[in-house]
Protein backbone atom coordinates (compact mmCIF):
# COMPACT_ATOMS: atom_id res chain seq x y z
CA UNK A 1 0.00 0.00 0.00
CA UNK A 2 1.48 3.45 -1.23
CA UNK A 3 2.15 5.41 1.68
CA UNK A 4 0.27 9.00 1.56
CA UNK A 5 2.47 12.46 0.82
CA UNK A 6 2.14 14.56 3.55
CA UNK A 7 3.41 18.39 2.76
CA UNK A 8 5.10 20.47 4.84
CA UNK A 9 3.46 24.00 4.89
CA UNK A 10 5.11 27.05 6.67
CA UNK A 11 2.52 29.89 8.00
CA UNK A 12 3.90 33.30 8.65
CA UNK A 13 1.45 34.72 10.88
CA UNK A 14 0.51 38.18 12.52
CA UNK A 15 0.92 38.20 16.48
CA UNK A 16 -1.98 39.83 16.98
CA UNK A 17 -5.08 37.67 14.53
CA UNK A 18 -3.83 34.83 12.92
CA UNK A 19 -1.40 33.73 15.43
CA UNK A 20 -3.60 33.79 18.14
CA UNK A 21 -6.67 32.34 16.07
CA UNK A 22 -4.11 29.16 15.56
CA UNK A 23 -3.79 29.10 19.89
CA UNK A 24 -7.15 29.91 20.11
CA UNK A 25 -7.73 26.53 17.64
CA UNK A 26 -5.76 24.68 19.95
CA UNK A 27 -7.59 26.34 23.28
CA UNK A 28 -10.67 24.41 21.59
CA UNK A 29 -9.66 21.57 20.72
CA UNK A 30 -10.17 21.46 16.90
CA UNK A 31 -7.93 19.49 15.26
CA UNK A 32 -6.25 19.83 12.08
CA UNK A 33 -3.31 18.25 10.34
CA UNK A 34 0.07 18.86 11.92
CA UNK A 35 1.52 19.34 8.78
CA UNK A 36 2.08 23.66 9.22
CA UNK A 37 5.30 25.24 11.14
CA UNK A 38 3.97 28.28 12.20
CA UNK A 39 6.25 31.32 12.51
CA UNK A 40 5.07 34.56 14.63
CA UNK A 41 5.84 37.94 12.46
CA UNK A 42 4.71 41.20 14.36
CA UNK A 43 2.55 41.64 11.50
CA UNK A 44 1.63 40.18 8.12
CA UNK A 45 2.94 43.29 6.70
CA UNK A 46 6.57 41.87 8.02
CA UNK A 47 6.37 39.64 5.33
CA UNK A 48 9.33 39.54 2.96
CA UNK A 49 9.57 37.77 -0.36
CA UNK A 50 13.09 36.40 0.61
CA UNK A 51 10.78 34.87 3.60
CA UNK A 52 8.80 32.72 1.41
CA UNK A 53 11.82 32.09 -1.34
CA UNK A 54 13.62 30.37 1.58
CA UNK A 55 10.60 28.26 2.83
CA UNK A 56 10.57 27.13 -0.74
CA UNK A 57 14.04 26.74 -1.39
CA UNK A 58 14.44 24.84 2.37
CA UNK A 59 11.92 22.07 1.93
CA UNK A 60 8.22 23.72 2.33
CA UNK A 61 5.96 22.37 -0.47
CA UNK A 62 3.68 25.49 0.68
CA UNK A 63 3.54 28.87 2.21
CA UNK A 64 0.77 30.70 4.22
CA UNK A 65 0.57 34.53 5.03
CA UNK A 66 -2.44 34.90 7.47
CA UNK A 67 -2.92 37.86 9.13
CA UNK A 68 -5.64 40.71 10.61
CA UNK A 69 -8.50 41.10 8.96
CA UNK A 70 -7.94 44.41 6.24
CA UNK A 71 -9.03 47.47 8.05
CA UNK A 72 -8.05 45.55 11.36
CA UNK A 73 -4.58 45.69 11.32
CA UNK A 74 -2.62 46.97 14.73
CA UNK A 75 -0.19 48.37 12.37
CA UNK A 76 -3.03 50.35 10.49
CA UNK A 77 -2.75 49.64 6.90
CA UNK A 78 0.22 47.06 6.71
CA UNK A 79 -1.98 43.85 5.91
CA UNK A 80 -2.90 45.86 2.80
CA UNK A 81 1.06 45.92 2.29
CA UNK A 82 0.84 42.81 2.49
CA UNK A 83 -1.94 41.71 0.38
CA UNK A 84 0.04 43.73 -2.58
CA UNK A 85 3.29 41.50 -1.62
CA UNK A 86 1.05 38.57 -1.96
CA UNK A 87 -0.02 39.41 -5.36
CA UNK A 88 3.25 39.76 -6.50
CA UNK A 89 4.85 37.15 -5.23
CA UNK A 90 2.29 34.18 -6.20
CA UNK A 91 3.02 35.92 -9.93
CA UNK A 92 6.86 35.61 -9.22
CA UNK A 93 6.72 32.35 -8.29
CA UNK A 94 4.67 31.24 -10.80
CA UNK A 95 7.39 32.34 -13.31
CA UNK A 96 9.58 30.41 -11.29
CA UNK A 97 8.06 26.94 -12.05
CA UNK A 98 5.93 27.13 -8.84
CA UNK A 99 2.59 26.25 -8.69
CA UNK A 100 0.92 29.67 -7.31
CA UNK A 101 -1.71 27.49 -5.29
CA UNK A 102 1.34 26.64 -3.03
CA UNK A 103 0.79 29.93 -1.68
CA UNK A 104 -1.84 31.51 -0.27
CA UNK A 105 -3.47 34.25 2.11
CA UNK A 106 -5.87 33.84 4.96
CA UNK A 107 -7.07 36.64 6.72
CA UNK A 108 -8.16 35.34 10.72
CA UNK A 109 -8.79 37.85 13.42
CA UNK A 110 -8.07 36.10 17.38
CA UNK A 111 -11.33 35.06 17.85
CA UNK A 112 -11.47 32.76 14.48
CA UNK A 113 -9.57 29.41 15.48
CA UNK A 114 -12.34 27.70 13.93
CA UNK A 115 -11.54 29.52 10.44
CA UNK A 116 -8.28 28.65 11.13
CA UNK A 117 -8.50 25.60 11.84
CA UNK A 118 -10.70 24.69 8.50
CA UNK A 119 -8.86 26.80 6.54
CA UNK A 120 -5.30 25.10 7.50
CA UNK A 121 -6.89 21.86 6.59
CA UNK A 122 -8.54 22.34 3.49
CA UNK A 123 -4.93 24.30 2.01
CA UNK A 124 -3.25 21.11 3.62
CA UNK A 125 -5.27 19.15 1.33
CA UNK A 126 -4.59 20.96 -2.06
CA UNK A 127 -1.40 20.52 -1.45
CA UNK A 128 -1.83 17.29 -1.08
CA UNK A 129 -3.56 16.99 -4.54
CA UNK A 130 -0.55 18.99 -6.27
CA UNK A 131 1.79 16.23 -4.44
CA UNK A 132 5.91 17.46 -3.21
CA UNK A 133 6.95 20.39 -4.46
CA UNK A 134 9.58 19.54 -7.26
CA UNK A 135 11.64 22.53 -7.33
CA UNK A 136 15.35 22.76 -7.02
CA UNK A 137 15.89 26.23 -6.00
CA UNK A 138 18.63 26.97 -8.61
CA UNK A 139 16.47 30.45 -9.25
CA UNK A 140 16.98 31.08 -5.40
CA UNK A 141 20.38 30.97 -5.64
CA UNK A 142 20.56 33.71 -8.28
CA UNK A 143 18.16 35.51 -6.64
CA UNK A 144 20.01 35.70 -3.32
CA UNK A 145 23.47 36.20 -5.09
CA UNK A 146 21.58 39.32 -7.10
CA UNK A 147 20.30 40.36 -4.00
CA UNK A 148 23.45 40.65 -1.85
CA UNK A 149 25.77 42.19 -5.03
CA UNK A 150 22.80 44.95 -4.84
CA UNK A 151 23.65 45.02 -1.22
CA UNK A 152 27.25 45.47 -1.60
CA UNK A 153 26.78 48.55 -4.19
CA UNK A 154 23.80 50.25 -2.15
CA UNK A 155 26.76 49.73 0.85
Amino acid sequence: MAQQFEPLIIGFTCNWCSYRAADSAGSMRLKYPPNIRLIRLMCSGRIDTTFVLQAFANGADAVLISGCHPGDCHYVEQNYKAQSRFLLMRRMIAQMGIEPQRLQLLWASAAEGTIFAAEVTKMIEEIRKLGPLNWKGGQLSAVSHQRSAIAEVAV
